[in-house]
């Protein structure tokens, strides 16, 4: 029932904007005044109109003072508590949008930076499935985080959200929309298995081992071996003639990722293949060069150089 009255609401907006109030997207930041408030009343709300006007016509009827006067109270209340409302969302604004860094498939994390000069409380925040109350204290900022939906790796289009309040009293929603001309960047979905990255052919020839500065262990000692490297003191403790050994394990081979080595492979499917090499190269901590189509990506390791590669194969036409 909810996807066919979204899906009819898609529809009206495309056909009927004018009468909508269909808003394309617009840059930031994106202030919120009454031109583009909207309130209705609530189930609650409705029940509550329905009471007041029982009360006032037994009130009428009957001549009872009191019970008149209980019934403007309440219904003063109603008519504050609509524009309590309306002042919760007027003035508010989206200053800008930050976005996480996600697979396609995945959630992405979407933190919305809203700012206002005075309190407020109790609003809440609708993306896809997802709902945020916030409030925004004497500082004037808050950040919300919600979930964004990913499907396919490259730039992905920000939704609309919406922003509502039924504060104070829950008889009125004043919501309205937001929606940022801005996009973020999806990385591609690494494949599940594959063949390891060919490595240069002279990495097989070089030892595990090599001369380095630092103690490594201690060996028996050996003919030709520096009188300096002799450890003396633990020789003398265990009678025989040890020998410091400097040898360290030489640090991993660099991979050097290379489109062009996949040749005969479909678009997606290299990107695929070379997101799996970048995601084993980031976990083993090895450096790494990719080379791009136009983008050619020195070697480095860590964090920062895996989301440049990343966010180069994600945009990959």
């Amino acid at each position: 029932m909810r996807d066919a009255l979204r899906r009819l609401q898609e529809l009206a907006e495309r056909r009927l904007p004018a009468l909508t109030r269909f808003r394309r997207p617009e840059p930031m930041p994106i202030e919120l005044n009454r031109r583009r408030i909207y309130i209705v009343p609530t189930g609650f709300g409705l029940g509550f109109t329905l009471l007041l006007l029982v009360m006032l016509a037994g009130s009428l009827n009957y001549s009872n003072n009191a019970a008149l006067l209980l019934t403007c109270l309440l219904g003063a209340a109603g008519a504050a508590s609509m524009l309590i409302a309306f002042r919760a969302l007027d003035g508010l604004t989206l200053a800008s949008v930050r976005a996480g860094q996600a697979v396609a498939g995945q959630p992405l994390a979407l933190t919305l930076e809203l700012e206002s000069r005075r309190p407020r409380s109790a609003i809440r925040i609708d993306l896809d499935r997802s709902c945020q109350a916030f409030a925004i204290d004497a500082a004037g900022k808050a950040d919300v985080t919600l979930p964004l939906a990913t499907r396919e790796r490259g730039w992905q289009p920000l939704p609309r959200v919406r922003v509502w309040t039924t504060w104070p009293l829950g008889l009125f929603r004043a919501w309205s929309w937001m929606h940022p001309e801005q996009s973020v960047l999806v990385w591609p979905r690494p494949e599940d298995d594959g063949p390891p990255p060919r490595l240069p052919a002279d990495e097989g020839l070089r030892p595990r081992l090599h001369r380095g500065e630092d103690l490594a262990a201690l060996r028996d000692y050996r003919s030709g071996d520096p009188r300096k490297h002799i450890a003396w003191k633990a020789s003398a403790r265990l009678g025989q003639l040890l020998s410091k050994d400097f040898e360290q394990p030489e640090s991993r081979p660099e991979w050097r990722l290379d489109w062009r080595e996949l040749e005969g492979m479909e678009n997606e499917a290299r990107i695929a293949r070379l997101a799996r090499w970048l995601g084993e190269a980031h976990a083993q901590g090895r450096r790494h060069s990719l080379w791009l189509p136009g983008q050619p990506i020195e070697a480095g390791s860590g964090p920062g150089h895996y989301a440049r590669c990343m966010s180069a194969l994600a945009s990959l036409p």
